[in-house]
């Protein structure tokens, strides 16, 4: 089973162009009955967020009154898991949030996803790009809807960083060294990070990778996953020595990633931490965190920095695009709310409750947020983006890896340790 690469491919030309749980009920099969309740689960749990699928499934409902939707929040850390259960057990959501990559290609492979390639309106196509379906291509035929594109780098507070006195963003990792050590003289922590969750912490890895591994190296892994090559291990190496002078939130391995003004979110949102790298999300999530439950006002971004001595090239990026799938034998009208909450008008009400960069090209108007401006500038220039390196791997590749950065930060390994583990869960397929 193959994973498309034209997401990656395309970043540069694609540009704004991408972007009580039950299961299965009186929906039908999945080629017919478009009446009865379907079940959807996604992962915004609070805000906007939360309201804006409330609001479309009552909208969806008022346009179609045979067919309600029965929506359900799941913490994001939650999700896969409840989902590989879900597909263990038979009892799937109708409707539910899918992240592509080798994640999505393993439900494609036990027969619980719906193939949608014939089943999405042509101006949603045409509006998206092929590029912005590409993270959800399995073999050619597309299993998911995009709703956004989530790129990463760091966020950082302007006046936090004004205060200790740094004048530039950084560019180099030079650079952002210079900047930890500035802002613990200033008394301020330099960097959030949520390692309790694992996959925070290994986004840093990812993205040294990304700046050590060429891009075939990288973008292989979905159906090569493949360590042998030295930029593995030289990631590694470069992860530790930065984590060496010590950057990271006091506790960041107690700490979690988006829940309560303590995870590494909710200190940016506070102004307890400088910077944080993550997605294109993390806007909205800060935003859900401030004292005022408004988005921080200085917050602003840069990409992660160059790094000396790798193959990786220069402005190349690391993101993800979310969107949403039907089980294999939802209703039809699975597939109708997925064209519904694809309209413009719908993608645009997506890009304000969630502060994000919709999928839709026809709805990028809608972002104002300033801190997405120079992000969408770097993946509108970008020779390429690759797929979180997790989400590429599928989950328990996947799994392995980011547990496997959380044990060297947390000094119960090494870089090598940490390759040697990643290669073993891949051999175990």
């Amino acid at each position: 089973m193959k994973m498309r690469k034209a997401w990656a491919a395309g970043a540069a030309v694609a540009a704004l162009g991408m972007l009580g749980l039950t299961g299965c009920t009186a929906g039908g099969s999945g080629d017919g009955g478009d009446s009865g309740t379907l079940t959807m689960w996604h992962n915004s749990t609070t805000g906007d967020g939360k309201q804006y699928w409330e609001d479309a499934a009552a909208a969806f409902h008022e346009e179609n009154p045979d067919v309600t939707i029965k929506v359900t929040s799941i913490q994001n850390e939650d999700m896969d898991g409840k989902l590989q259960t879900a597909v263990n057990s038979g009892d799937m959501p109708d409707i539910f949030m899918a992240r592509g990559g080798g994640k999505l290609a393993d439900i494609v492979s036990a027969g619980k996803v719906k193939d949608l390639t014939d089943l999405i309106d042509d101006d949603v196509k045409a509006s998206f790009g092929d590029a912005a379906f590409s993270a959800f291509t399995v073999d050619d035929k597309i299993y998911g809807v995009p709703s956004a594109v989530l790129p990463g780098g760091i966020f950082y507070s302007k006046d936090l960083f004004a205060e200790a006195g740094i004048t530039e963003t950084p560019t180099t990792l030079d650079d952002l060294a210079d900047a930890v050590e500035k802002l613990k003289a200033a008394g301020i922590q330099p960097i959030a990070l949520g390692a309790k969750d694992a996959w925070p912490a290994a986004h840093w890895y990812y993205f040294f990778a990304l700046r050590a591994c060429g891009q075939d190296v990288v973008q292989n892994l979905a159906t090569d996953p493949d360590f042998s090559d030295g930029c593995w291990l030289e990631a590694a190496e470069n992860l530790n020595e930065f984590a060496s002078i010590e950057p990271f939130n006091a506790g960041f391995l107690t700490t979690s990633a988006q829940e309560g003004a303590n995870s590494s979110a909710g200190l940016v949102a506070n102004h307890k931490a400088a910077m944080e790298l993550m997605g294109a999300w993390n806007v909205g999530v800060i935003a859900s965190l401030t004292p005022d439950q408004e988005p921080l006002a200085d917050l602003d971004w840069f990409p992660f920095p160059e790094v000396d001595g790798g193959d990786g090239e220069a402005g190349a990026m690391m993101g993800g695009a979310d969107g949403y799938s039907c089980a294999a034998d939802a209703p039809k009208s699975c597939e109708e709310f997925l064209n519904f909450v694809s309209s413009q008008e719908w993608q645009e009400k997506y890009a304000v409750a969630f502060q994000t960069i919709p999928a839709s090209k026809d709805a990028a108007g809608a972002v104002t947020d300033p801190s997405l401006e120079p992000l969408m500038a770097a993946y509108s220039e970008a020779p390429y983006v690759s797929l979180w390196l997790d989400t590429s791997l599928g989950q328990n590749v996947g799994n392995a890896l980011n547990t496997g950065v959380v044990e060297m930060l947390a000094g119960q390994g090494d870089p090598q340790k940490l390759v040697d583990g990643v290669e073993a869960a891949a051999a175990r397929g």
